[in-house]
């Protein structure tokens, strides 16, 4: 296997000619699309004697410079473009290709496809080389003006950047010209194509702008749009009023799609969607569907200014746009909802999936320094971890030095592609803080390991608090700096709490604390105000003191994570263990108090396989799923009653859409989960499902079944499939239970799935429903002793390489993190990973992980 050619982030050298204006003609066919580009460029680098533009999977029709047809021996086309002669006199000129592409065999789902009846596309990070021959990086920046011509009857609608200038038609075809005034990144540009039901509404912005705003759905799922439509106008109103940010054209539209490799796309003011980010109504959705749909709507939204009007130089600085908007995003769902709840979850999914990447062989800093297949780098590292980056320069500046940066970088850099670096220079400039060794988090990769130890001066009263960082190093950097780290504290005793918070700038730091009778009780890194591991050995009776008496309703949480988390560590290694009877009491004051329902199921839920081995090495995967259930029986049989309680007081409430509500759905379903572990209460699973008159409250249902494998479970799954297999999204839902169920026959079971009429590896969403959720949610059959599990997904990335190379490298991740691993499971995974990388045409997607692998 040969290696891929990477790129090097100290290599990047700006383009030796730039395209100031481009025009597209679209001329829609589904095997024959005619594609006209026309580019007004300019040379930049006057010695430069050619144009590389980049190409891929393009039929090339016609080229011409100032109208004159190039002459053959002028150009060349390469594997992965076009090579053009430039005369030294043509310092400005038009650039014409004509190119044809055939959209409906684009299973791959990038450049322009068909989803359904319906084109579009999806052009970052680099498929607008699919469409045409270009300049396909982000630092060019072009204007762009848009004809689409098709079919009327079959494509009524067709949609592109920017606003409306002009619409007629062309004999049997009709066509709409869009204008785009801001310039933009051809990852940026956008094209559907399609008959949609059409949901419309508008929103008047602060200076009395009014903006149309549209959302296209397939037929029959307008009224599956409402809650998108409001998500959309709550974002637009938050960010005039948290950032004084208006939106700029006078359109906004969003597109629903089946077929899409990712959760939706900023395209400047055509957003394109996967369909399971606009669709919901409580009898189809959950309310995690709910509260994901709000928050990917608000995500995209925010990108018009965090990504478009600033945009990136090159994609190694894909955290300058993704972990700020992130960050937007998390604090708009956390106004929008349960504040502590949504940190709650944001940092458990950092827990499960960042934390375990950051020591797996893909590990990089949130700026990448080397990239082979920049689909590979769409990563929680950039996303999740870039994020709490940019919330750590939040938490040491200060919400009103934040914004004054926020507003300075804009002022500075709109309408430009910039770096990392500019974003924390302009906050800087605008506080007036040092970030300069800040800057190590954007260039430093793996979790820093914060190393705790306390002492109390019983005679003086004081707490003296030691902090070490510690910074491993890995196998791309050797040599780790320190990095400054912003550390919330409490201090907790019987009179209360005193929050403090600490910067760790070197290798160590201490604190001293004065004024203490008695040692009062730390809460370590309160709100998680940085993406660390702690070691810190508090005993189990402060943990617990901490989950009754914190202020910190993240610090309660923790705490209680904590503990669970060393209980079954201890199952581990002593499987006679038994849980001491104060944790039990704990919970049970837990669930009388009056605290947030929402944070009581929070507080009531395990850490997640992933989060707990992300704490262990030569990791033996069925010991820790025994112990985890061992930890959940004993919950459950000594909470009943507490348990049945809580359950029943919420039972039998007619379905409500507010916070609230939810919040009592939650903790109603937490505690069925346990409840039905035990024989007695199963019953309860059946009842919910007969008389649940919402989505979440039969997933919940089934989930549990599906867990316990209660003996009605596949009769229940045949009523819901039979009432559902129409709708392709709670299908889905459906697929996903099958994957995560808990069976004897298991690998029988998923040999069904796929054989089943409505499954397609072709379908994004549908492979990641099956295939992704039971390698990442099944760890009991997925890490089975006889190596099943790696075999079942190996045989399915290798047929996706050739459908999908996109979504076959995403499902790769559970297989090249073997070398946490026993000996016996990561022999098994390294066979795994050797089949799939004997396969002839491995994509770059694969080949770049398997290569950071040393199979």
């Amino acid at each position: 296997m040969a290696s891929a050619q990477a790129r090097i982030l100290a290599d990047y050298s700006p383009s030796s000619f730039t395209i100031n204006q481009t025009d597209l003609t679209f001329d829609l066919d589904d095997h024959q699309s005619l594609v006209s580009n026309v580019m007004h460029i300019e040379r930049i680098d006057q010695h430069a004697t050619y144009l590389m533009l980049d190409g891929e999977h393009l039929t090339l029709k016609a080229i011409k410079i100032n109208q004159q047809p190039v002459p053959a021996k002028d150009y060349q086309i390469t594997e992965s473009g076009l090579r053009i002669t430039i005369a030294p006199q043509l310092t400005e000129f038009v650039l014409s290709i004509d190119t044809q592409i055939d959209p409906a065999n684009n299973t791959a789902l990038e450049g322009l496809y068909k989803s359904g009846d319906a084109f579009c596309t999806q052009c970052e990070a680099e498929g607008f080389r699919r469409i045409t021959y270009y300049l396909d990086r982000p630092d060019i920046m072009s204007t762009f003006t848009t004809t689409v011509i098709a079919e009327q009857t079959k494509y009524p609608y067709l949609l592109s950047n920017g606003n409306k200038v002009e619409q007629g038609e062309k004999g049997n075809k009709h066509f709409v010209v869009w204008h785009d005034p801001f310039p933009k990144p051809c990852y940026l540009f956008a094209l559907v194509a399609g008959d949609f039901d059409l949901v419309a509404d508008s929103f008047t912005t602060n200076s009395g702008k009014e903006v149309a705003l549209e959302i296209f759905v397939d037929k029959g799922n307008a009224n599956k749009a409402s809650h998108a439509m409001t998500s959309l106008k709550h974002s637009m109103r938050w960010d005039e009023q948290t950032f004084g940010l208006e939106y700029d054209l006078d359109i906004y539209m969003i597109v629903a799609v089946d077929f899409f490799n990712m959760g939706a796309m900023e395209n400047k003011g055509l957003n394109i969607f996967n369909s399971k980010f606009v669709l919901a109504d409580h009898e189809s959705a959950t309310d995690t569907d709910y509260f994901n749909i709000e928050a990917v709507i608000a995500h995209e939204y925010f990108h018009n200014w965090t990504g478009n009007r600033v945009t990136c130089r090159d994609w190694f600085q894909l955290s300058l746009k993704e972990g700020l908007t992130v960050f937007r995003d998390q604090q708009f769902s956390a106004d929008m909802n349960s504040a502590s709840v949504t940190r709650i979850d944001n940092v458990s999914h950092l827990r499960a999936l960042q934390f375990p990447e950051d020591e797996s062989p893909m590990a990089h800093p949130i700026r990448p320094e080397k990239v082979v297949e920049m689909n590979n780098f769409y990563t929680m590292t950039v996303y999740e971890k870039g994020a709490e980056v940019i919330r750590m320069i939040h938490t040491l500046l200060g919400e009103e030095h934040f914004r004054n940066g926020m507003d300075l970088y804009f002022s500075r850099f709109d309408g430009m592609a910039v770096t990392c670096d500019d974003f924390v220079d302009a906050m800087a400039d605008a506080s007036g803080i040092d970030l300069t060794q800040f800057k190590y988090w954007y260039s430093q990769s793996g979790t820093p390991v914060l190393q705790v130890t306390e002492s109390f001066n019983q005679n003086t009263g004081q707490l003296s608090l030691t902090v070490k960082q510690v910074n491993q190093p890995t196998s791309t950097q050797q040599t780790k700096h320190h990095l400054h780290i912003p550390i919330r504290i409490e201090l907790l005793n019987e009179k209360g709490s005193q929050s403090h918070l600490l910067g760790l700038t070197e290798e160590k730091g201490t604190w001293h604390f004065d004024g203490y009778q008695n040692k009062p009780v730390v809460g370590f890194l309160s709100n998680f105000s940085a993406p660390v591991k702690v070691e810190f050995e508090q005993p189990d009776d402060e943990l617990m003191f901490i989950m009754s008496n914190a202020v910190d309703d993240f610090t309660r949480w923790d705490a209680g994570q904590t503990l669970l988390i060393r209980f079954i560590t201890r199952l581990i290694d002593d499987p006679t263990y038994e849980l001491p009877n104060s944790i039990i009491l704990t919970y049970q004051q837990l669930l009388a108090s009056t605290l947030d329902p929402a944070l009581k199921a929070a507080s009531l839920t395990l850490p997640s396989f992933d989060v707990i081995t992300a704490y262990l090495e030569q990791i033996d995967p069925q010991k820790v799923i025994v112990a985890i259930e061992q930890v959940e029986t004993h919950l459950a049989r000594s909470l009943q009653d507490s348990l049945l309680e809580q359950y029943q007081n919420f039972t039998g409430q007619p379905y409500e859409n507010h916070g609230t509500a939810t919040a009592k759905r939650s903790l109603k379903n937490q505690c069925l989960y346990y409840l039905s572990m035990l024989d007695d209460y199963q019953p309860l699973l059946t009842e919910q499902y007969q008389q649940s008159d919402n989505m979440t409250d039969t997933l919940a249902s089934l989930g549990s079944a599906s867990k316990h494998a209660i003996s009605t479970f596949d009769k229940l799954m045949q009523d819901f499939h039979d009432k559902w297999q129409d709708t392709t999204l709670v299908m889905d839902k459906w697929f996903s239970l099958q994957a995560r169920a808990d069976r004897e026959n298991m690998f029988d079971v998923l040999t069904t799935m796929e054989q089943h009429p409505l499954f397609s590896m072709s379908n994004p969403n549908r492979a990641r429903s099956l295939i992704g959720v039971f390698s990442q949610k099944n760890p009991k059959h997925f890490h089975q002793a006889d190596g099943k599990g790696y075999e079942f997904l190996a045989k399915h990335i290798k047929r996706l390489n050739e459908i999908n190379p996109q979504v076959a490298s995403r499902l790769l991740t559970p297989l090249i993190q073997y070398k946490r691993f026993n000996d016996k499971h990561k022999t098994m995974m390294r066979e795994a990973l050797k089949d799939i990388a004997s396969i002839e045409n491995l994509s770059r997607d694969l080949q770049e992980k398997l290569d950071s692998v040393n199979l």
